[in-house]
This record gives C-alpha cells, structure tokens and sequence, in this order.
C-alpha cells in the first residue's frame, strides 16, 4: 500500500450519493442504549417514518456496542442505512473493523455506511486501556484504517507497517457486498486535514456546532468548510456533489408547545445540557424547520439528528412538520 504525490483514480460515486443529489435527506441517530427491546422499537419507528438512515454511538463503557447493535439491526430492518456515528479508529484493529463492518453490510443486504473518527473523548480512552494520541497522530490514524479495511476487502493480499499497526499478506473474507464500495463518512470539520481526507477517501463528511465535531457553529462555518471541501474534491478530481454533506446537531429536542419543550429540556441531565450546549437544537418545529433551512441554503444536503433517549415524538414531529418543509429548499452551492 503506497500514496503517492498524484491523486491517482477519483473513487466512483456512490449510488447512495446519486440518489440524494438535489435532495435534502433526514436520519436518526442514538435515541435509547441501554434496553434493547426499547433501541429495538425506536429504530423500526425511524424505518416507518420514512428516514434515510439510523446511525449508533461507539461508546463501549457506556451502552451497547456499536457493532454488535448494527448487526441486530440490520436482522430487524429492511430499507434503512446503518452506521456509526462513528467508528473510533482506536477501538479495534483495522483487521477487526474490516471484518465487522463487511459483516454488517452483509447481514443488512448492502445498507452499511462505515462512519469513522479519530476518537475525542480522552477519558474513554483512559477507561478503556488505550492511549490517547495527540491530534495529528489520530488524524493520520483515520487516513491509515481506512485505506487498510479497504485494502483488505480488495484482491491482494495486504502487507502493512506502520507506527500503529503491522498487517502481513491479509484479506478479510467474505467481504462487503455492496457495490462499487461500501460508502465512507469521515467525521470532523477540519478543512486542511480532515475535509482534504473527505475528498480523497470518503463518500460523506459530518461536522457539528460542537467544538470537538467540527465547530460549524452557523451557517457561514458550514458555507466555508464546504468551501474548502469543494477545494479539495477539485484537486483530486471528484465532482463535488459525490460527497454527501452531513451535519448532526446533538441533543435535537421538539415539542409542540413551549411549555412541553420546557419539561423534555428538564428532564435531561444537566451534565449534558452542559456538554452539549452548543450543538442542542430545541425548539418547536417551525424553529427546526427555520434552523435546518439556513443550514440547507449554506450547502448541507443530509441531517441527522440526534435524539435523547426514547423521544419519539421528536423523530415524529421531525417526520410530520420538520422534512416535508425542508425537501422544498434549494440547496446552496460552495463557491
């Protein structure tokens, strides 16, 4: 496995890209972990609403794994993209990831979107045995596993070394079944690293109004990291609209009333409240629907929305008031 100066091949777009493009696209993400007959039920609501795709945390210490919950999901499902939101590339060996992710993608018949990060919750680390690298390291880290899982889902055996890890002549078989590849989601906003790798590597970026997932904190951070993602998808030859542009706002909170918006907000530990603070969406729907349209005009063209607990009448008024509203709105382009 070799990088070389020259881009080399542009990666083929993925059909889950083609479908979407001039469209605005909604999924789900997180909701309740930690009983699974309750995941169960909020999910398959999420499929009959009519979401584009259901995404999990990887958490380990602190609710479901995120690879086993996909593969019982994808048993329970039959239209919904799956993925993690994201995959820390610290958490399981590139070999373990590949083989993982290929057996969610055949279990689920191709409905497998492979989200992956560099990890920013130092204590987890801490929790979980594993050192927690500087920036840089966990940035080039992203780069390696990805090209490593694809290359084991290749034709070649894959020999690789690095500081990180060591592969000698391995595939993962079977491997995937979607074709021409299983879509990528890089997470982050970064627009010298992370979105360069987006353009490069990856089918999809994520960014959040949160300082550890991007810091898109309004619309025009949106419009110029999009800027620079149109910058690089032109230096390695990619359309720009083969990358699916994807913001998560964390915890999103509707009601239909103020004063119920007020008690769903209450409710909600205050150690959240507090982490999360920048990247909350709660309001009524005409706020969402008013929130989501500036974000659509900057040039975002999937949301995903992350939900606290068992809020299904968030994921409802979503899919009843909030979706119909946006799928109108004319998507902004990057200079």
């Amino acid at each position: 496995m070799t990088d070389s100066a020259s881009p080399g091949p542009a990666r083929p777009i993925h059909p889950w890209a083609i479908e979407g493009m001039g469209k605005i696209r909604f999924g789900i993400a997180y909701g309740p972990r930690t009983d699974w007959a309750e995941t169960a039920r909020f999910v398959q609501e999420v499929e009959a609403l009519g979401f584009d795709s259901y995404w999990v945390m990887d958490h380990p210490v602190s609710g479901f794994d995120a690879w086993s919950t996909l593969s019982a999901l994808a048993t329970l499902t039959t239209r919904l993209r799956l993925g993690p939101l994201v995959s820390c590339v610290f958490y399981r060996s590139p070999a373990q990831l590949a083989r993982l992710a290929a057996d969610v993608d055949r279990i689920s018949g191709g409905r497998l979107i492979l989200g992956v990060g560099g990890g920013n919750h130092q204590r987890e680390f801490v929790k979980l045995g594993i050192p927690f690298p500087d920036t840089a390291t966990r940035l080039a880290a992203v780069e390696e596993t990805i090209r490593i899982v694809q290359g084991l889902w290749g034709g070649e055996p894959v020999t690789f070394e690095s500081d990180h890890c060591r592969i000698e002549a391995a595939n993962v078989r079977p491997g995937p079944v979607q074709q021409p590849h299983v879509p990528v989601l890089i997470a982050g906003g970064g627009e010298k690293v992370t979105l360069r790798q987006v353009a490069r590597l990856a089918d999809a970026s994520n960014f959040s109004p949160h300082v550890q997932a991007g810091s898109a904190f309004e619309p025009a951070d949106a419009r110029r990291k999009l800027d620079a993602l149109r910058r690089h998808c032109l230096a390695f030859g990619r359309p720009y609209d083969a990358i699916v542009r994807t913001q998560i706002a964390v915890p999103v909170v509707l009601a239909e009333t103020r004063p119920a918006l007020e008690a769903k907000l209450a409710a909600i530990p205050e150690r959240v409240r507090r982490g999360y603070a920048t990247s909350t969406l709660a309001c009524l729907p005409e706020g969402a629907i008013a929130y989501y349209r500036e974000l659509a005009t900057a040039g975002l063209n999937y949301f995903i929305a992350g939900i606290y607990g068992d809020d299904r009448e968030t994921v409802r008024l979503l899919a009843e008031q909030v979706t119909p509203a946006i799928a109108t709105v004319a998507i902004g382009h990057a200079r």
